[in-house]
């Protein structure tokens, strides 16, 4: 009896996963008019932009090295550094392209929907669109507060506004890890 048991969970188990396949979608917002985020995987109008495209839990530990002629051509053209570069993008995506933020914020450097608009970023998951726009806001930030790069990190964090108020760390805790994170990942690179 018991090996007959055996075998019916077998062959019951064996069917299950036969017919249990993955199912993957891009996830498309919208903002109306009264401030309300509509999502879909099947946009009706042309006001649906992609927030979050198939396959974006998938994460590739050898995606350190993938995007480096990327990093390297963004801070050769805004005179960033390399390492701080690559630091912000670990921090950010862990070398994620499609990741997105729970505030929204897309690709390897988590760029905010307004802002990647601003920049002129059509795709913020399309790796060489994303790393030079955010690159271009953080040479931005540096001229802004003067090099001074923990303020300069914090304002990429939590906003260039929370910042330029204070003149000093916001006291949000994720943007202390955050400023600290991107410190030591950058001694890293």
């Amino acid at each position: 009896m018991a090996r007959f048991l055996i075998i019916l969970f077998c062959v019951l188990l064996g069917v299950t996963l036969l017919f249990c396949m993955p199912v993957h979608a891009d996830i498309y917002h919208h903002v109306d008019t009264e401030g309300i985020v509509h999502f879909t995987n099947v946009p009706t109008t042309s006001g649906y932009r992609i927030y979050m495209r198939e396959g974006a839990f998938q994460i590739d530990d050898e995606a350190s090295g993938r995007y480096d002629r990327y990093i390297l051509e963004a801070a050769e053209k805004h005179g960033v550094s390399f390492s701080l570069i690559k630091a912000v993008i670990k921090a950010e995506s862990d070398f994620n392209a499609d990741a997105v933020s729970r505030a929204g914020a897309c690709g390897l450097m988590q760029i905010m929907p307004r802002t990647a608009e601003e920049l002129g970023i059509s795709d913020p998951f399309d790796p060489r669109e994303n790393i030079l726009g955010g690159v271009r806001y953080l040479k931005g930030l540096l001229t802004r507060f003067q090099g001074r790069l923990p303020l300069v990190l914090a304002a990429y964090n939590a906003g260039p506004s929370r910042v330029e108020s204070l003149m000093c760390m916001p006291p949000f805790e994720e943007t202390r890890n955050f400023v600290e994170r991107v410190m030591q990942y950058i001694e890293r690179y």
